[in-house]
């Protein structure tokens, strides 16, 4: 194996012999900003639209006024376990006083109509490579291709028709609005049509038709081609969100883009899409009983069906998420919802928002890692977005300094309450765990303006929590009131709550983001004194504490959950995504956190697809392949739509980005001493005993490495790190190994079982077996 070429499997793409049946089986594109669900109908074929900004209205402030009136209140009922007369007071006070955000909402449909009778030697696919989606059928003799990309440079989707005869490309093409939600829908010129709506945030799509040969041009409100050699069609919208002139900006970039030819066009887009999903591949050898040779959705229904272990299948998965994380988060882009940017309800599930209780954050577990850290950087800009309001509601409900948000946002930044929902609605961790994603930024780039210039954020939301934290009875500071994210506990008198004090996972997120603040004075020499407060309070933190079963406790009191199988995991935030527990370091909170899993997937855990992503990081973590194996081969078998989009169900894209992530960890590991740079990383922690042979370009290690490796029969053959920032390495790998540079052998100090050795900014280490 070669270590300087990348390479994808040769099933890079998704195909199918048949059109998709329902928006669960089209294939996505998208730009950053917009997106397409391309079904591949060859006769009337329709495109499902999306923009990133078009929401269902304004920003409103739904804080709750009466809510500090009623803290100590609130606080003292629940320190006294009086769970019903707690709850009651938070639907009176404490609920957002609207109850919810502002919800995402589709463009629209474009339906194509093209005459294509007796078609045969049909195909339709997605090319990872290219990003583009593509469709493929034989009609009276003529073999026609319809290609769809959406560039990014041209902010643009494209439609490209082709055929092997000359003269052959007609069609009528029209676009219609979500349950008749549109204001205008006519022709602008001879050559585009205009479609506007004024409900909620207003936006305008103007799609141009341009071709080679034939005619073509509007028609009332529809756009028609006849008898052409080749044919376009460029939709561009744009919302009042970012422009006040929406609709002359899109007709222009419409207008822009059609004056390019197809090609051009394509270039220009594989040419940017490149620069990111070149970096980094993963590429697994055949499993026993896969056949890569067969359509997507046969080989998942073998994996479903008959346990077919499909090496290829998992690896086109890794590839997958990072497709549509280049797809849907791009720099100046709003952040990947609930559902990326591939929605086709006016009111989706859950309102399509930000869920920052895990959803959203799952969503960016993988960038990093898969070396596309320009694609976080939407989380971050919409960070900045709710400081602000999160003053707002700190100071309005709590009267404490600081930022805060509860366990939703929308595209304004809203940091209310967010639903009527007890053991989800008033959770005030939502800012804090987003800012551990600044943290993570930080320790896999090195960057350090980017350090400084989000430290005062970083430092924002730790001086909520300053504020915020309350005593109990063991002298310890936790958060009240609170919930552990969506689940509900018996208490000790036999009732059932789900408000509470210090559960397990805030006071998790709080030790990591006060690390973070805490590093980041010292790297910077910013806010010593409050860094010392902060030092201060986080030895006051709870620490992960063992429960009765064996796993680690979710309440600060060993409480019996009333669903043993439930979907979130809190407790294990520890574990993943923070590197509190290892088993290493603390090896007795290892194993409960391995009988924590093992408790759950007993009661039925695992059951959404983002669960059992997160679950896959977790037996990762633990350094369990087998695991791992499991429970990808699990989620590929059950929580897998044919078009590869995750299962809640409903589609919820956070178990791409988990499962992208997830394999990920099973193949490399690493930590990074903030202060000193030093880093550790690991090489094929976790590795499935399927996954015998593979190899992995352009993975990015915490300390700021790019890291390729080969390996075969399960250990590593051959591995590079490229180390951009000079800081010191502890590698961990099976078997004896030599490290070189420049032809040069580097000496290896040994050190608890890992070998250490100093780098230089911007040179290349070779490793290999001995």
């Amino acid at each position: 194996m070669k270590i300087e070429k990348s390479s994808l499997s040769p099933s890079a793409d998704l195909w199918y012999t048949r059109p998709a049946a329902n928006w669960d089986e089209a294939l996505p594109v998208g730009n950053g900003r917009m997106g397409a669900m391309i079904f591949g109908k060859p006769s009337d074929e329709l495109l499902q639209l999306n923009e990133d900004s078009i929401w269902s209205g304004n920003f409103r402030n739904r804080n709750n006024p009466k809510a500090y009136d009623n803290l100590e209140k609130i606080r003292q009922l629940i320190n006294e376990e009086k769970t019903t007369e707690a709850e009651e007071l938070c639907s009176d006070a404490f609920y957002g006083t609207n109850e919810n955000q502002r919800h995402y909402q589709p463009l629209g449909d474009l339906h194509i109509w093209q005459n294509a009778p007796d078609c045969s030697e049909y195909k339709r696919g997605l090319s990872l490579e290219k990003a583009v989606s593509w469709t493929n059928f034989t009609s009276n003799g003529v073999k026609y291709t319809r290609e769809v990309f959406a560039s990014h440079p041209d902010e643009c989707i494209i439609v490209h028709f082709t055929a092997d005869k000359k003269g052959s490309i007609s069609f009528t093409a029209a676009i219609d609005g979500r349950d008749d939600n549109y204001d205008k829908n006519e022709a602008y010129d001879d050559k585009t049509v205009l479609f506007t709506v004024s409900d909620g945030i207003p936006y305008a799509c103007a799609i141009t038709v341009t071709a080679v040969g034939g005619e073509w041009g509007t028609d009332a409100n529809r756009l028609v081609c006849k008898n052409a050699d080749e044919a376009m069609l460029i939709i561009a919208a744009q919302t009042s969100y970012r422009t006040g002139d929406y609709e002359k900006l899109c007709i222009s970039q419409a207008k822009r883009a059609a004056r390019m030819n197809a090609n051009r066009l394509l270039k220009r887009h594989m040419e940017d899409y490149s620069k990111l999903f070149d970096r980094c591949s993963f590429f697994l050898y055949p499993g026993d009983g896969a056949n890569s040779a067969l359509p997507t959705d046969e080989r998942l229904k073998a994996v479903k069906e008959e346990n077919a272990i499909d090496n290829e299948l998992a690896a086109l998965y890794f590839n997958f998420s990072r497709y549509l994380m280049i797809s849907g988060s791009r720099e100046g882009t709003l952040p990947l919802n609930l559902q990326g940017i591939w929605n086709k309800d006016m009111w989706p599930a859950w309102g399509g928002k930000y869920t920052v209780n895990i959803n959203t954050e799952m969503n960016y577990w993988g960038a990093e890692i898969q070396n596309l850290s320009e694609c976080h950087t939407p989380l971050f800009d919409h960070i900045e977005r709710m400081r602000e309001n999160g003053r707002v509601t700190a100071r309005t409900m709590y009267h404490c300094g600081g930022t805060v948000c509860h366990h939703n946002t929308d595209i304004w930044g809203d940091t209310a309450p967010q639903d009527k929902w007890l053991p989800g609605t008033l959770w005030p961790m939502g800012m804090a765990w987003l800012c551990t994603h600044i943290w993570e930024h930080y320790l896999f780039t090195g960057d350090k303006d980017f350090l400084e210039e989000k430290f005062d954020t970083l430092c924002e939301a730790a001086e909520f929590f300053a504020d915020f934290l309350t005593e109990d009875e063991k002298g310890r500071l936790v958060t009240n009131p609170s919930v552990s994210p969506e689940n509900t506990y018996y208490a000790k008198n036999g009732r059932t709550g789900t408000l509470c004090k210090g559960p397990s996972m805030d006071s998790q997120i709080l030790y990591v983001l006060f690390t973070a603040v805490i590093s980041s004075s010292e790297i910077l020499g910013e806010r010593q004194d409050f860094a010392e407060k902060i030092r201060s309070m986080r030895d006051r933190l709870p620490k992960p504490e063992i429960g009765k079963y064996g796993q680690i406790m979710e309440w600060a009191e060993d409480y019996d959950e009333v669903e043993p199988g439930h979907r979130h995991i809190s407790q294990l935030y520890a574990l993943y995504p923070a590197d509190i527990i290892t088993p290493a370091d603390t090896p007795e909170l290892a194993k409960a956190a391995r009988a924590t899993l093992e408790r759950r997937l007993s009661h039925g855990g695992g059951h959404t697809g983002w669960s059992r992503a997160w679950i896959i990081n977790m037996w990762a973590r633990l350094l369990d392949g087998e695991k791992v194996g499991e429970n990808v081969q699990a989620l590929l078998a059950h929580s897998t739509s044919i078009n590869m989009f995750d299962m809640h169900p409903p589609f919820q894209i956070d178990g791409n980005f988990g499962g992208g992530a997830g394999i990920a960890e099973a193949v490399m590991q690493s930590r990074c001493e903030a202060v000193s740079g030093k880093a550790e990383i690991s090489l094929l922690p976790a590795l499935p005993p399927a996954w015998k042979h593979g190899s992995v370009r352009g993975m990015k290690a915490r300390g700021s490495f790019t890291v390729n490796f080969d390996w075969s029969d399960g250990r590593i053959t051959k591995a590079e790190l490229l180390s951009d920032c000079g800081n010191r390495v502890s590698l961990r790998v099976k078997g004896d190994i030599i490290v070189t540079c420049g032809g040069e052998e580097i000496r290896l100090t040994e050190n608890k079982g890992a070998l250490e050795f100093d780098t230089e900014a911007g040179k290349r280490y070779g490793i290999s077996a001995k």
